[in-house]
């Protein structure tokens, strides 16, 4: 898939309407609409300003949840409305219904230099099957796509792919962003390049796994995926979690790791407990002989200094997955401390990618501190893998006409 993409800022977008799709699918309350997370929001925000400041009248379209078809009042867009409002400083209106009268009058109205939001897509189950005269009527609204999405970009909607047969599209400023990152990462990375697995189960990476084996110098597995890396090689993992189905995958990756010459490192120590419980008191044990009763719960010291030392040696870092229960403070120790080493490797080129790591990385507090955190969780994996996205392969090629 190429990913030199047209942007924004390539194409006349004065005085045009512009569909743009943005993925404000973000964590709230669903009873009193606080936003707990807003990346998703923030980051689409420059694309938002630039497209008003050159005088385009912006329509912005996103889903929430998974309603499949039904009007459900906790996945209103109401909550993230709100949120952009308080973040542009202006008012957002938001329609009634769906490409209903309100949305189509709405639109209709809509002047240069303003802009308004839709209803939830996923509210009409034509947005998920991609119909085709969904996606014609969505187009009917505006002269322009742009695409701005990449939490989405693995889907392919309505309002994702689906716009794209008839409109000219093209990337919006965040998702320019994530390609020349993740794109930079695949095919020409500073070297050495570091890559961090972590999250539950080994089926959720088996694709990237097989990617990295032939891009990366060192690959490093932990949290509750790591288990079954050790039983494996023969080691006894108490009560940690396994993914029975994969044992013999993971040796064939970590045998595939040797003869490609990659460093493949695993736990050498871990955080164990004999209850899944926020207020256990962990011990520390033998990553390939945790006792029977105790199930791993996060990486332990040692652990922690062979990771850092090869995060450390690293020019490129792609992190996904966190190292254990980070939720559990008492176990967020490890995660806490790959987020650390990534923030202080200044030189380096460091990612962030996907749902679990975001947060921990946020929670930290060093984001700031880090090259690119990406908001694509699916997107980015499949990004990685080497899949095409659907909603980025429709965007037009830089050099050809939108």
């Amino acid at each position: 898939m190429n990913y030199d993409k047209k942007t924004v800022r390539d194409i006349d977008v004065t005085g045009k309407k512009i569909l743009l799709r943005c993925d404000f699918n973000v964590p709230h309350d669903k009873k009193t609409g606080v936003i707990h997370d807003d990346t998703r929001i923030v980051s689409t925000l420059p694309t938002i300003r630039y497209l008003l400041e050159q005088g385009a009248a912006v329509i912005l379209l996103s889903h929430m949840g998974r309603p499949h078809g039904e009007w459900q009042q906790e996945m209103s867009l109401f909550s993230a409305r709100d949120h952009l409002e308080r973040l542009l400083g202006r008012p957002v209106p938001l329609t009634q219904d769906v490409l209903g009268p309100d949305t189509k009058a709405k639109c209709a109205a809509l002047q240069p230099g303003e802009l308004l939001l839709v209803e939830n897509l996923r509210f009409r189950i034509e947005e998920e099957k991609n119909d085709p005269d969904f996606a014609k009527e969505l187009a009917s609204l505006a002269d322009l796509f742009v695409f701005d999405a990449f939490g989405a970009a693995h889907r392919a909607h309505a309002s994702t792919a689906g716009v794209a047969e008839y409109l000219p599209s093209v990337a919006g400023l965040l998702v320019e962003k994530e390609l020349a990152f993740l794109g930079k990462a695949l095919d020409d990375p500073k070297r050495p390049l570091v890559a961090i697995l972590g999250g539950a189960k080994v089926a959720d990476k088996i694709g990237v796994i097989n990617s990295l084996l032939h891009k990366a110098d060192t690959i490093i597995i932990g949290g509750g995926m790591s288990y079954t890396f050790q039983v494996a090689q023969g080691g006894r993992i108490g009560a940690s979690l396994l993914d029975e189905d994969h044992i013999v995958y993971a040796r064939e990756m970590i045998a595939k790791a040797q003869e490609l010459g990659v460093k493949l490192l695993l736990p050498v120590d871990n955080v164990a407990t004999a209850e899944f419980s926020a207020e256990a008191e962990g011990q520390v044990v033998p990553s390939m002989s945790i006792p029977v009763g105790l199930m791993g719960m996060d990486i332990g010291p040692e652990t922690v200094k062979l990771f850092t030392q090869a995060i450390q040696g690293a020019a490129t870092v792609f992190w996904n997955g966190p190292m254990g229960v980070f939720e559990f403070p008492n176990f967020a120790a490890g995660t806490n401390a790959v987020a650390k080493a990534l923030a202080q490797q200044k030189e380096a080129v460091t990612i962030v990618g996907g749902g679990d790591s975001v947060s921990a990385i946020e929670k930290t507090g060093y984001g700031q501190n880090i090259s690119h955190v990406s908001t694509g969780g699916g997107a980015a994996l499949e990004f990685l893998e080497g899949l095409e996205l659907p909603a980025i392969a429709c965007l037009a090629d830089r050099g050809e006409t939108p």
